[in-house]
């Protein structure tokens, strides 16, 4: 069970809302009593398993600038953005060594990410919630080490990291705060195959000194600490939620 927080009043977008760190997270907001407005890449919420009451539901290719755009312009307030849509392209057997690739997922995991933001920041410096105005990125462990099979995602993610910084330097005096989370391994459809073979997990768990992968809630807490009034004085940071990955030797 993670921490209380108190989101009433507050008005939530999470891109890519709809399963893994993107669920966990908007659930977490709703269950705090924010308006939760999540995106997804089908039709409509029918259209998915998984219960989607309690949410507003917009479709989103984040691949597409235009959709971008009227996902942005649909919002008639916007507290807090979690910039969490996109996935690693090889997971559906796509090279980003191949540069057409690369570029997609750039333009996925960075470009969508900033055009996001950059078309919100103006309902998010109207924010009035404790905390204030919010951008919350997703970062990977691919923002800090080499890995041969995601150069695409891994500099997109690289990139985030850079770009979060950039952004709280400049909107800091609109109130606004940008941070992002540096997910580790975390359980999700895209890391699904990975869970699913121990011998492909074995080196991640061998050097995470909490000796377990992330489960999407253990993210989302994070995400919900960052962006409530408890982190207010926080901005421009990437916080690793990694179970130590990152600093083991």
């Amino acid at each position: 069970m993670g921490p209380k927080h108190d989101f009433s009043g507050a008005h939530v977008l999470v891109t890519g809302g709809t399963s893994g760190i993107g669920a966990a997270t908007a659930a977490s907001f709703r269950d705090a009593g924010a308006q939760v407005t999540i995106t997804g890449t089908r039709s409509g919420p029918s259209d998915y398993e998984t219960d989607m009451t309690g949410y507003r539901y917009l479709q989103l290719d984040v691949e597409d600038k235009t959709q971008i755009d009227a996902v942005a312009a649909a919002l008639p307030r916007l507290d807090i953005l979690v910039n969490n849509a996109g996935f690693a392209l090889p997971s559906i057997g796509l090279d980003e060594w191949e540069p057409e690739i690369f570029d997609r997922a750039v333009n996925m995991l960075l470009l969508a990410a900033f055009r996001m933001a950059r078309r919100t920041v103006d309902l998010l410096a109207e924010s009035v919630v404790p905390g204030g105005g919010s951008i919350i990125g997703i970062a990977s462990m691919s923002s800090y080490f080499g890995i041969p099979i995601v150069p695409g995602y891994g500099a997109a993610k690289t990139g985030l990291v850079g770009l979060t910084r950039t952004m709280a330097a400049q909107w800091g005096a609109r109130g606004i705060r940008a941070n992002a989370v540096a997910a580790g391994v975390t359980r999700s459809r895209m890391t699904a195959g990975m869970f699913a073979h121990d011998e492909a997990v074995a080196p991640t768990l061998a050097r995470t000194p909490l000796g377990r992968l992330g489960e999407p809630q253990d993210v989302a807490d994070a995400i919900l600490f960052l962006a409530s009034p408890a982190a207010q004085w926080i901005t421009g940071q990437t916080l690793a939620v990694d179970g130590g990955y990152t600093i083991s030797g």
